[in-house]
């Protein structure tokens, strides 16, 4: 079986809500499949010396913009977040304790936090909405907070965004095929093609 797709991104960043809704698409179009990985997209900042993308004015005018249009030309719901960005945390962690459950499952989980939170606006930095999002999905609530809590979940989401600086991931979303990086929302066409002509 061919290598899977990686898919890494952070909660409140929304080109990672925007490829969210399409990547699996891929993945099955090119029978592969698809690991999705939240990271803390801070550590990066912090290596690079970046400020969040709304407080970079010239680009946040062009962006928010762009976001918008590409919403509407995907047919994706969207609406900014009075507090954005905000720390993501919580749903890392919670993410991969339901990933090892069923990963099917956290995906669901994922693109339900990334829904409510581009959607309306939930504070999804509160351990106590994480889980009970959680639970629409059939969870425990209590479950989930202590795995929220746990040393196991916070030192794996420690372990993934190291990993992630370790391979020169720059930014939110980024996907690997095989060790081929991309980064960003608008390679999204370019991971299709590369999949079906196996690079060039």
């Amino acid at each position: 079986m061919a290598k899977p797709i990686e898919f890494l991104f952070d909660f409140s960043s929304p080109y990672g809500y925007l490829a969210a809704h399409r990547i699996d698409a891929i993945g099955q179009k090119h029978n592969r499949e698809v690991k999705w990985r939240p990271f803390l997209l801070g550590a990066m900042f912090q290596i690079n010396g970046q400020r969040p993308l709304k407080e970079q004015v010239l680009k946040w005018d062009y962006s928010s913009h762009d976001i918008e249009r590409t919403a509407r030309r995907y047919g994706i719901e969207w609406e900014l977040p009075e507090v954005f960005p905000i720390p993501t945390h919580a749903a890392g962690r919670a993410f991969y304790w339901i990933n090892e459950q069923d990963e099917e499952l956290a995906k669901q989980f994922a693109l339900l936090v990334y829904q409510r939170y581009f959607t309306q606006g939930l504070d999804i930095r509160s351990k106590n909405i994480i889980g009970e999002l959680a639970m629409e999905l059939g969870l425990g609530t209590d479950a989930c907070l202590r795995a929220i809590d746990s040393d196991i979940y916070k030192e794996k989401l420690k372990t993934v965004t190291s990993k992630a600086i370790e391979r020169k991931v720059c930014g939110s979303p980024f996907i690997f095929v095989g060790n081929e990086p991309f980064w960003g929302h608008d390679r999204l066409d370019m991971v299709d093609e590369w999949l079906q002509t196996d690079g060039w």
